[in-house]
């Protein structure tokens, strides 16, 4: 093979890479690949000479990997709101995310009037919601976990779950069949319960997890 196609496919995967960065809608994720796509383009256009464009591409290296400090670095201040099922705003937030919380929440159909729901807030902004039914004996079931796409570091959800200890709650059960949510989950601390369904594509798999609080 060439070297001039080989670098013609290096200058393609950085223009993929930065193209697909846009499309992420985790502001840290948007970064990282942003950033790796950016450091490849940067290598290809000093592999041709040009010179101006590597400058350009180093330029947004730079500014990702300063705002990829700032994001894990500076302390995000959340607080929780407790809301009614009749709340407006509740209905409100669900409207405006009803798209994104079908991604991986395809089978919840809304809060009921004894749910417990949280609406966490980052410096006055809406951050995520949680709705949970009471199963008696301290025991809840997470019906919706939503963070919201800015919010998607987790800080978020490790501030609702030490919350959560307020509530005197004892366990939590939360299923799911969504890859991403099944990662968030373990990051909170749950642990796999058990599988419902017999093979991943059929409509009644779901896994189950539990987080339990000492």
């Amino acid at each position: 093979m060439r070297i001039e196609l080989i670098l013609e496919l290096i200058g393609y995967l950085g223009s993929a890479l930065v193209i697909v960065s846009m499309l992420m809608t985790s502001v840290v994720k948007l970064r990282v690949i942003n950033t790796i796509g950016s450091v490849i383009f940067c290598a290809y256009a000093l592999a041709i000479h040009s010179y101006p464009t590597a400058a350009m591409q180093v330029c947004l290296i730079v500014i990702n990997i300063v705002n990829l400090y700032r994001l894990n670095n500076i302390k995000k201040e959340y607080s929780a709101i407790d809301l009614n099922s009749g709340d407006s705003f509740l209905a409100h937030f669900l409207s405006a995310y009803s798209e994104d919380i079908k991604k991986f929440f395809p089978d919840f159909t809304g809060a009921e009037r004894k749910d417990l729901i949280l609406l966490i807030t980052c410096e006055e902004s809406p951050a995520g919601l949680f709705i949970a039914k009471d199963e008696g004996n301290g025991q809840y079931n997470a019906k919706l976990d939503y963070t919201t796409p800015a919010y998607r570091d987790c800080s978020a959800g490790k501030y609702l779950y030490n919350y959560l200890r307020l509530y005197g709650i004892k366990s939590i059960i939360a299923e799911t069949k969504i890859p991403s949510h099944e990662r968030y989950l373990k990051k909170m601390g749950f642990k796999s319960k058990r599988i419902t369904g017999d093979k991943k594509d059929s409509p009644n798999y779901y896994m189950q997890f539990e987080k339990k609080f000492l």
